[in-house]
């Protein structure tokens, strides 16, 4: 019998597939990588490769799918409770990196130079909704 994999999701970086990962085979579900090498070895590849994926067995499919729906995709608080924009108070909040000063641009410039990941970067909360920043 021939084992067919279908695709449970690509995430930018292998880190992020990686809870994915370890949260599926805990539940006992085989899961396994693809392009994760590809994308740790330099991760600006991960945009070419279509970033690192998870596959599982098509007989588990339906299982792990609503195994991920558990796990938030949103920014949590120090109680593991959704953040809320303090703009217009939704929980979609992302944290992304952004370069607002010279002292975090110069970084990021050599460290791209070194072919390194940058390694001074401030951090801000976004709402996707409305687009705000905080900290």
């Amino acid at each position: 019998m021939e084992d067919i994999f279908e695709l449970i999701g690509t995430y930018q970086y292998s880190s992020e597939a990686i809870i994915f990962k370890g949260k599926l085979e805990s539940e006992g579900i085989a899961v396994f990588m693809r392009d994760n090498y590809t994308v740790d070895a330099n991760p600006l590849y991960s945009n070419a490769v279509g970033g690192v994926k998870l596959f599982v067995n098509s007989n588990d499919y339906l299982k792990a799918k609503d195994i991920i729906s558990q796990v938030s995709q949103y920014s949590l608080d120090d109680n593991s409770k959704l953040l809320k924009c303090p703009n217009c108070n939704e929980e979609q909040i992302d944290m992304v990196t952004s370069i607002k000063d010279l002292k975090s641009l110069l970084a990021f410039i050599f460290s791209m130079l070194l072919g390194a990941l940058p390694f001074y970067s401030k951090y801000k909360y976004k709402c996707n909704k409305c687009n705000f920043e905080f900290n």
